[in-house]
């Protein structure tokens, strides 16, 4: 797995989980839009920081992602981070919100 393939999948799937698994999309609406981004991006860095401490610990080309630990490859790594954030918050702004029940009006 590439470190740009990682990258899409972790900002997608974040995003759907907390468009489409119930406990997580009721938990998660209940923030304001400002709070929910910042959590998204500090998921995200974490994540990143991750597989960035995998890879100087040598076990991330266990899994196929080849990333160094050097200086090189933290760069390689925010170039990543920020190809997940856009693949996050394109993602969730597709996904369906929760709407409001329809009203049904009958006629008098």
């Amino acid at each position: 797995m590439t470190a740009e393939n990682l990258s899409l999948v972790a900002g997608t799937t974040l995003s759907l989980v907390f468009s489409y698994v119930p406990g997580a999309r009721s938990w998660f609406e209940r923030f304001d839009p400002e709070i929910r981004r910042v959590f998204m991006l500090a998921l995200l860095v974490c994540s990143a920081g991750i597989v960035y401490g995998l890879s100087c610990l040598g076990w991330a080309v266990e899994w196929g992602i080849s990333l160094a630990c050097d200086r090189v490859g933290l760069f390689g790594l925010i170039e990543q981070l920020i190809l997940a954030i856009i693949a996050n918050q394109s993602i969730y702004a597709i996904t369906p919100r929760k709407t409001q029940p329809a009203t049904h009006y009958t006629k008098s």
